[in-house]
């Protein structure tokens, strides 16, 4: 399955390969470990067994040093270095997918869902985690200004985030049943912007996109984004608020013996008579 004619192009997957490459080199980071280790706690709450699962596009060495196990075997499969973004799984050859901090880098997210529902077995799950809604604003903002103040123009310099209801009806779209998503928001605190970069760096999340400047930003330009980000978005300590929200989905392949939503008209008891119910104890006023 290739890219989706009607799917832009976004990322640089060949320039986000080689840096995700050079950041495996360094220690995990803190967002992946986090994540990580929320995902083992979701995974540990599903009252299943699984036989064959497969991680997909998790950076660095993927999600096996995080999950104790309950499956056979646990294939990690490493993001491509194209513009091809097909998957290499046989149709229903899995139990379970799982993902990390990899698919906001998707160029073609809806090909991307389907082709990990048409690899799941019936009642397979798919469970992953996602940067995505108000991720770095605050970073977003302060380059802006400063490029419009110092360069009269503003360049893309952070990549656009799907929104969290965005990301719900993609689920749908692509076949998955019973689709739950939500968001972790995760405030981290820098002693500076260029603490901040660093670390998206040391992630290999610095910018990779399509449409990214080319040319290094001025010295006069970046040292005024920091400014303005100090000005804007500092605590009463002075140090600097970044925000990462983390939108986690899961949706199942459907079968049988899943829930199915009540038929319209089949419900035995009127919402006129449940909302004149007699107040029972516990109930607030």
């Amino acid at each position: 399955m290739m890219q989706s004619a009607s799917a832009p192009v976004l990322f640089d997957r060949s320039l986000l390969a080689r840096r995700q490459r050079r950041a495996a080199q360094a220690p995990e980071t803190f967002l992946l470990e986090r994540v990580a280790d929320d995902l083992a706690d979701r995974l540990a709450a599903v009252n299943r067994s699984f036989v064959d699962a497969a991680d997909i596009w998790t950076p660095g060495a993927g999600l096996r040093p995080y999950l104790a196990g309950g499956f056979s075997q646990l294939a990690h499969l490493a993001a491509p270095g194209t513009a091809d973004e097909t998957l290499p799984l046989a149709p229903q050859s899995l139990d379970l997918a799982l993902s990390a901090l990899a698919f906001q880098f998707v160029n073609d997210l809806p090909g991307h869902l389907v082709q990990i529902r048409r690899a799941l077995r019936p009642d397979g799950l798919l469970l992953a985690a996602m940067i995505g809604g108000d991720t770095l604003t605050e970073l977003r903002q302060s380059f802006a200004a400063a490029e419009a103040e110092c360069e009269g123009g503003v360049s893309p310099r952070v990549a656009p985030f799907a929104d969290l209801r965005d990301v719900g009806g993609l689920l749908q779209r692509a076949g998955f049943a019973l689709p739950v998503t939500d968001v972790d928001r995760v405030v981290v605190r820098y002693a500076s912007a260029f603490g901040l970069m660093q670390d998206l760096r040391r992630m290999g999340a610095a910018n990779s996109l399509v449409e990214r400047r080319r040319i290094p930003m001025r010295r006069a330009t970046l040292l005024r984004m920091a400014e303005i980000y100090a000005e804007r978005f500092a605590d009463p300590d002075g140090r600097l608020r970044a925000t990462f929200d983390i939108i986690w989905l899961s949706g199942w392949a459907p079968h049988e013996s899943q829930q199915k939503p009540l038929k319209p008209g089949s419900a035995t008891a009127s919402l006129e008579a449940a909302v004149k119910r007699a107040p029972r104890a516990g109930d607030k006023e």
